[in-house]
């Protein structure tokens, strides 16, 4: 008998959005088992480095050069190592990256996936829809579309990723079948724009639609909606949301700024008052919705007064969940030329008196779940603690329930539990 051979270990290091996740779950489920010892984002040894990039904004890029730079260097202390890059970095700079680190044993953009493969296995195979879940067993992400149609005069992603291209239903379905049939329970619906899906393709928006279908399959507990665009929502996925039981009430819809003006520059499509028209329907159409929202601060020519607006307009909302990010100037975006410049230290300013604002805000709401007895979904237990998520949290993003491990608990299943005590962004309970 003639002995087997080693096994070839690859290890996928992922950086950006759940969006990559998506797409390393889907190199990883093309690489074949009997050939690979597949790991991700492990410090393990490996015969072959495979980087999946982020290019969306400058801290985002500097992550990606760093890390394939941390993995070349790794190249000289292990003989035979190889080190692949694909991703959105590389989609746009592959040139430039081919001459500055050249090193590299292949560079592939995120639409060059069979050739990627190809050069991973040396050999040519035919491509699977299998996914090599990264996550834990109960919760996956569900992408619905790939690139984006709208023309955000800060966002690079339509010129890395193309125009939206909608998967059809149908596909998506059968996915998240098969998610479920694996033991999934919530599925986090993702696109850059979900809230365009079906347009190119059915020439209508179908996400309600779609949400109908995915909540039809049983075995789904939770479906969370993630990056609405504000600008032509869609109405009727309101009704689904609150005719639903299995889709959270939960929202992620970035609405950037407030200002009128910021907005037009920024090109969003929609202005101060259609902003706050949308978000009165929203939670009034759906009672007890939580909303996440993301906003950018030092735009160029963001005036301390228009600034100021935006400050009053969180403490006016007061969002369950929100992300600040400072302008990043983008290749080729529309914004990369405009003046004035906002300075680094004003934009971190900014930044900081939001957050701050946004803890104080968050605070108060969590004090308010106080003696409440909500349904949580454990995700994994840490030292003296089950670590777990409410309908209204999204994992590694949002809050988290603290639960003391005085009993055994089973990761991955639903229970009641009641909040005892609250902190800004961490609530602790006990299973009733």
């Amino acid at each position: 008998m003639q002995p087997s051979k080693k096994k070839i270990i690859i290890n996928v290091v992922t950086l950006g959005c759940a969006k990559n996740t998506v797409d390393s779950e889907k190199i990883m489920g093309n690489l074949p088992a009997a050939r690979f010892d597949i790991f991700h984002n492990s410090d393990k040894e490996a015969d072959i480095v495979l980087i999946n990039t982020c290019g969306f904004i400058s801290d985002a890029k500097r992550e990606s050069i760093d890390t394939i730079l941390q993995y070349v260097d790794a190249k000289k202390m292990r003989k035979g190592m190889k080190v692949f890059a694909t991703g959105c970095l590389t989609q746009r700079y592959k040139s430039e990256l081919q001459a500055e680190i050249p090193e590299l044993d292949g560079i592939y953009g995120f639409a060059d996936l069979p050739d990627l493969i190809r050069a991973l296995t040396q050999t040519n195979i035919d491509l699977t829809h299998t996914r090599f879940l990264t996550t834990p067993k109960h919760y996956a992400y569900l992408k619905i579309a790939e690139g984006c149609d709208r023309t955000c005069s800060f966002c690079a992603i339509p010129l890395i990723r193309g125009k939206q291209v909608s998967y059809p239903m149908e596909q998506v379905v059968e996915e998240a079948q098969q998610l479920a049939d694996k033991g999934v329970k919530e599925l986090i619906i993702v696109a850059q724009d979900t809230t365009y899906y079906g347009l190119d393709i059915y020439k209508k928006r179908q996400l309600a639609l779609l949400l109908e279908r995915l909540s039809d399959i049983k075995s789904l507990e939770w479906i969370r909606l993630h990056y609405a665009f504000p600008a032509g929502f869609p109405e009727d996925v309101l009704d689904v949301m609150a005719s639903r039981s299995n889709i959270c009430n939960y929202l992620d819809i970035p609405l950037q700024h407030i200002n009128s003006d910021l907005l037009s520059s920024m090109r969003r499509g929609i202005d101060s008052l259609g902003t706050r028209a949308l978000l009165d329907k929203i939670r009034e159409r759906v009672p007890g919705i939580h909303l996440r929202t993301a906003f950018i601060v030092g735009y160029p020519g963001e005036t301390t007064a228009q600034f100021n607006e935006l400050a009053a307009f969180i403490r006016q909302q007061r969002f369950e969940r929100m992300g600040v990010f400072s302008f990043s100037k983008e290749d080729g975006t529309y914004a990369a030329d405009l003046k004035p410049l906002i300075s680094e230290r004003t934009k971190q300013s900014r930044m900081n008196k939001l957050m701050e604002m946004q803890q104080d805000i968050a605070m108060d709401l969590n004090q308010e779940m106080i003696g409440k007895t909500l349904r949580v979904l454990i995700d994994r237990k840490e030292n003296e603690y089950y670590i777990a998520r409410t309908e209204f949290d999204s994992p590694e993003i949002d809050n988290e329930v603290l639960i003391p491990a005085k009993e055994i608990l089973e990761i991955g299943e639903f229970y009641e539990v009641e909040i005892k005590g609250a902190e800004a962004f961490d609530l602790f309970g006990e299973v009733v």
